[in-house]
């Protein structure tokens, strides 16, 4: 068997205040391959976007290890966490996170302006016309994000997470501020994005989205919960 693309072992999660430790994860283990479509749900508060977050290299373990493409990120520098984010992985929010001073095509285009790789003028235009393209929205290119519906802005928030070509997709909650018509496009879209090769992770707290991924993690109490639902065995 190859490689995990991600592996997480005994991975816990403190929060600690004067009064108070909260343990958001607690020995969490989870593996992903190249080309998984894995879904993580389970009740308000019990650790997902935590989860998230560290394997978006957004935060760090309290404990615990965890591998990106083989190499142990548990504990590198902010510097490497941002160039390896910004190489790796590509994130899409409940928050489409958009700048409303932009254009569409100009916030497409922002990962490839801090990227650490030089792009010119002329290879960030191909690609963010490839991305809009990819959703749907070559028609808004030069429209302001607040000009567009939720859904929309989603399709262009998912165009920015893959115009960098990221391996791998963070994803949460995806429809949390869509209705259901806009939800239902935009789980095709990342269907379809799986089906093309690119592995997703993706937060939900609504079953029937959950049901779409090709493997499903309950996390309850920041522990993963196997009752139900297997985890494929960490080694």
């Amino acid at each position: 068997m190859s490689a995990a693309t991600i592996k997480v072992e005994n991975l816990c999660k403190v929060f600690s205040t004067d009064e108070v430790d909260t343990h958001a994860l607690i020995d969490v283990c989870l593996e992903l391959f190249a080309g998984d479509y894995v879904s993580i749900s389970g009740p308000s508060g019990c650790g997902k976007s935590t989860l998230l977050s560290i394997l978006g290299l957004l935060d760090t373990p309290t404990s615990g290890r965890y591998w990106l493409d083989g190499v142990d990120v548990s504990r590198i520098s902010l510097e490497k966490s941002a160039r390896i984010r910004c190489e790796k992985i590509g994130f899409i929010f409940q928050q489409f996170n958009l700048i409303d001073e932009l254009s569409v095509a100009d916030n497409i285009a922002l990962p490839l302006r801090y990227a650490s790789e030089r792009h010119n003028r002329e290879e960030i235009a191909r690609r963010v016309n490839e991305c809009l393209a990819k959703v749907d929205m070559e028609h808004r290119a030069g429209h302001k994000p607040n000009q567009l519906s939720g859904g929309q802005q989603q399709r262009i928030a998912i165009a920015r997470a893959l115009v960098a070509k990221p391996a791998i997709l963070l994803v949460d909650e995806p429809t949390g501020n869509l209705d259901s018509r806009n939800g239902d496009v935009i789980m095709a879209l990342l269907e379809q994005l799986n089906r093309e090769g690119t592995t997703i992770c993706m937060v939900t707290h609504d079953p029937r989205y959950a049901a779409c991924a090709g493997r499903q993690v309950t996390l309850l109490d920041g522990k993963v919960h196997t009752g139900q639902i297997p985890l494929r065995e960490v080694v």
